[in-house]
């Protein structure tokens, strides 16, 4: 239930931590706020705004709420196969999907993919890229990145098979993103209000800063959307294929990082969703815990006081630096148990171990009043970048 710690900041958060707090209440004493800021119960630290946080504006944007990896979300699809139908050796699945779905730091595809070079025909950006920036947008769709992105083979609790992955707009929405948060840093003193940190500057409707975000954002939004769903694609191919069997029943696909204008109470206003996503009534949504821990399918229950919003996930309770120093390998192949997963790269993966994050069981229970859970999923099989 949530915690109303001022008028305009509200907290669904367990145990919420001081810096989360204080970064929080700064967004929430910005000016443009109308209303107040929803903290999720996965909220923690970001850049400029917390990530777990819903930021309600009238008309105007905060370029660094929406984050670097604008439109990054998740994707599912629920086959008709179940648990019975898999090989006893699901390691062998990690090297076929890593050619379909390349994943790490920068990478992509060797050359553009048929869904890349039609994706981007059909939507083609509304401006001019650099050429370096128009190969990264061809050569990075229908990819993963790195850190916290995953491809998961996943099991609900009908043991039915669930494919299930994390992904955003990779290097063109960071590109864009990064450019439109130095011009609103730039600008800053065209605001009329001192900034406490200069990461919550935002663009006033109106404005050519403001339509030119606008405009990137929805663009990068829609390229992260569809890079989820080529990427499905994809791993749908080479995962029936090494079964040999398989159809697709269900999807969901969803954002949790992202700007959008909505009407609440009568009112449009631009909700950013900065590590959360629309959980309106009945609107189906994805939370994944940790990559050794549950994920969850959810439908919204439409909670006005939360922006009709609910976490993204887990959220980190340790910056990667510390999980680095705190966890050894051996550690994090306890944590991992009996699934299927990258050890050959267990070193670069220590800071994505499961103690790492929050307690997903808290955080769903922390959140009864925001989502009903439809299906809890249990990873077998888990392949992300390094």
């Amino acid at each position: 239930m949530p915690n109303h710690l001022t008028e305009r900041l509200v907290s669904w958060v367990a145990d919420l931590e001081p810096g989360t707090e204080e970064q929080a209440r700064r967004a929430a004493a910005l000016p443009i706020i109308d209303g107040h800021v929803a903290l999720m119960p996965d909220a923690h630290v970001g850049i400029g705004a917390t990530i777990g946080s819903v930021i309600p504006t009238a008309g105007s944007i905060i370029p660094s709420a929406v984050g670097v990896d604008i439109g990054c979300g998740m994707a599912a699809v629920r086959t008709d196969l179940t648990a019975d139908r898999l090989p006893d050796d699901l390691g062998r699945l990690l090297g076929p999907i890593e050619r379909a779905v390349p994943a790490g730091l920068g990478r992509g595809h060797d050359r553009p993919t048929g869904h890349a070079d039609a994706w981007l025909a059909a939507n083609p950006y509304p401006g001019e890229l650099a050429p370096k920036a128009e190969r990264t947008a061809h050569e990075q769709f229908g990819s993963l990145g790195s850190g916290n992105h995953f491809f998961e083979v996943c099991l609900d609790e009908a043991d039915r098979v669930w494919l299930f992955l994390h992904s955003g707009s990779r290097g063109i929405g960071n590109q864009l993103a990064n450019r439109h948060i130095e011009t609103a840093k730039r600008l800053r003193h065209l605001l009329g209000h001192e900034l406490e940190d200069p990461s919550l500057a935002w663009f006033v409707q109106g404005t050519p800063e403001f339509e030119a975000y606008v405009r990137d954002m929805q663009w990068s939004q829609a390229y992260a959307w569809s890079n989820r769903e080529a990427m499905l694609e994809a791993a749908k191919a080479v995962f029936f294929g090494f079964v040999g069997a398989g159809r697709e029943v269900e999807r969901v696909n969803c954002h949790h990082n992202y700007a959008a204008l909505e009407e609440h109470d009568g009112r449009e206003l631009w909700i950013t969703r900065k590590g959360a996503i629309s959980a309106r009534v009945g609107q189906l949504g994805l939370i994944p815990g940790s990559m050794g821990t549950r994920s969850y399918v959810v439908r919204g229950l439409g909670n006005l006081l939360s922006w009709q919003s609910c976490s993204h996930g887990a959220g980190r309770r340790m910056s990667r630096t510390q999980a680095k120093q705190r966890f050894t390998t051996a550690d994090l192949a306890q944590q991992m148990g009996d699934r299927a997963w990258m050890k050959d790269r267990a070193g670069q993966l220590v800071d994505e171990i499961p103690s790492a994050y929050k307690d997903i069981d808290e955080v769903m229970a922390s959140q009864r009043d925001l989502v009903e859970i439809v299906h809890t999923l249990r990873q077998v099989l888990n392949y992300k970048g390094t």
